[in-house]
């Protein structure tokens, strides 16, 4: 009898652990998380068509520098947002606006960067660079057209 009994607590143990748990993974709202996806891929699609290039660099201490090449000043935009999404934790994800100086140079702060594989954007509400998969200890990225430059 021992061995149905077991089965019976481990079935009621599941159930519970089924309920009681948010696996993350459906959403509610799949339709409209679809939509935003469909305007991210049309954005990057119009930065590749404008041939935009961008280095991010990142100091330990939260500062960030962004050059951007491909606009013509005239064109630039007063600021971009620098997007890090943690490839496994969401909680841990990181957004900046970086807004351009004189010299054409963005900047901004972030939080510190820990190490880990993270996943690199720069975007504007017109267009995105896609993102770059990086590594460890992120001090440098090359997105776009930049990444085929040394």
């Amino acid at each position: 009898m021992a061995g149905p009994a077991i089965v019976v607590v481990a079935g009621f143990a599941t159930a519970w652990l089924a309920w009681s748990t948010d696996d993350g993974v459906v959403a509610d709202d799949y339709y409209k998380q679809g939509l935003v996806i469909n305007r991210q891929l049309e954005r990057s699609a119009r930065g590749e068509a404008l041939g935009l290039g961008a280095i991010l660099e990142l100091s330990p201490e939260g500062s960030a520098r962004l050059r951007l090449s491909g606009l013509a000043d005239a064109a630039a935009p007063a600021s971009v947002r620098a997007k890090l999404t943690n490839a496994t934790r969401a909680g841990n994800d990181r957004v900046a606006t970086l807004e351009r100086g004189a010299d054409g140079v963005y900047r901004g702060r972030i939080a510190p960067i820990p190490s880990g594989r993270w996943l690199v954007s720069v975007e504007t509400d017109t267009w995105r660079l896609r993102a770059v998969e990086a590594g460890g200890m992120v001090r440098e990225v090359r997105l776009g057209a930049a990444r085929a430059v040394d």
